[in-house]
């Protein structure tokens, strides 16, 4: 994963402004959902991800520099995570996610433990 993990990795493939809504995500090891909504904000970019009844119903916000690689043609983006550390992955929580900014930081350290420099 990249340094900044609230940044798209410049090798993703992602192009600022594209919109990923309704993408499907891919871990390394399955499907885990589609992209319910994003964000390209500097310092700040990030997914949210619906997983359906895979975790039954459960949304989870994954930071942009989790994205490995976009394919626009499929529709498909490609997280490098796998299904299990998306699973154990704090709920995301639309209420703290806008008004609280330690939220960033707890979601940020979970995935910051699975980090590959």
């Amino acid at each position: 994963m990249s340094d900044n993990l609230w940044g798209y990795q410049p090798s993703s493939g992602h192009t600022a402004g594209a919109d990923l809504t309704g993408f499907s995500v891919e871990a390394t090891d399955g499907s885990i959902g589609k992209v319910d909504k994003h964000s390209d904000d500097v310092g700040s970019a990030y997914l949210v991800v619906d997983t359906g009844v895979w975790i039954f119903g459960k949304d989870v916000l994954l930071p942009a520099g989790t994205v490995k690689r976009i394919d626009t043609e499929n529709r498909t983006v490609f997280v490098d995570l796998t299904k299990d550390q998306i699973k154990d992955s704090p709920e995301f929580d639309k209420h703290k996610h806008a008004s609280d900014p330690g939220y960033h930081a707890q979601v940020g350290g979970y995935y910051d433990s699975y980090r590959i420099v």
